[in-house]
C-alpha cells in the first residue's frame, strides 16, 4: 500500500484501486487514494495519493503526499511531498515543497508568504533571446 506517512500513525480513510468516486472528498486525520478522484478535497489532515491513483481536483490540505498522479491546485498548510514516480500538473502553493528524483511537477509553485516560482520545466513564459536583435545592434554599428 505504498510507503507509510511518517507524520501519522494510521489511516483513517481508503479510496482503493478500482474505485472512481466524483464530488467533495471532506476527512479528519489521514486518507489514501489508490483509485480515481474527480472533483474537490477538503481537510486539514493528511493525503496520501497511492502509486496507482490518478486524481482531478482542487485540493485544499494540510499535508499532501503524491506517488501517483494528481491534476489540479494543491494548496498545502504545512507540506507537499512528490515521491519518485508521482506527477503533478497544475500550481502549487505551500510553505513546504519536497520534489524526489524521479517525480514530475508541471506549473507553477508558491511558497506562502514569498514570491512565485516557476516550475522545474523551465519555462518563465518569456520570449527566448532573438539572436536576430544581437545581429540588428551590430549592423546598426557598420558603417
Amino acid at each position: 500500500m505504498g510507503r507509510q506517512n511518517r507524520d501519522s500513525n494510521q489511516i483513517n480513510g481508503l479510496i482503493d484501486r478500482g474505485c472512481s468516486v466524483e464530488g467533495k472528498l471532506t476527512f479528519d486525520g489521514t486518507v489514501q487514494i489508490n483509485g480515481d478522484f474527480t472533483g474537490e478535497i477538503l481537510s486539514d489532515g493528511t493525503l496520501i495519493v497511492g502509486p496507482e491513483a490518478k486524481i482531478s481536483a482542487r485540493v485544499q490540505i494540510d499535508t499532501v503526499i503524491v506517488e501517483g498522479n494528481v491534476e489540479g491546485t494543491v494548496e498545502a498548510k504545512q507540506r507537499v511531498e512528490l515521491r519518485k514516480g508521482a506527477t503533478l500538473v497544475g500550481d502549487i502553493v505551500s510553505p513546504a515543497l519536497v520534489v524526489e528524483e524521479g517525480a514530475v511537477f508541471q506549473g507553477r509553485s508558491q511558497m506562502m508568504g514569498g514570491a512565485k516560482s516557476e516550475a522545474t520545466t523551465g519555462y518563465s513564459g518569456e520570449e527566448p533571446y532573438a539572436t536576430d536583435s544581437a545581429d540588428e545592434s551590430a549592423d546598426s554599428l557598420m558603417m
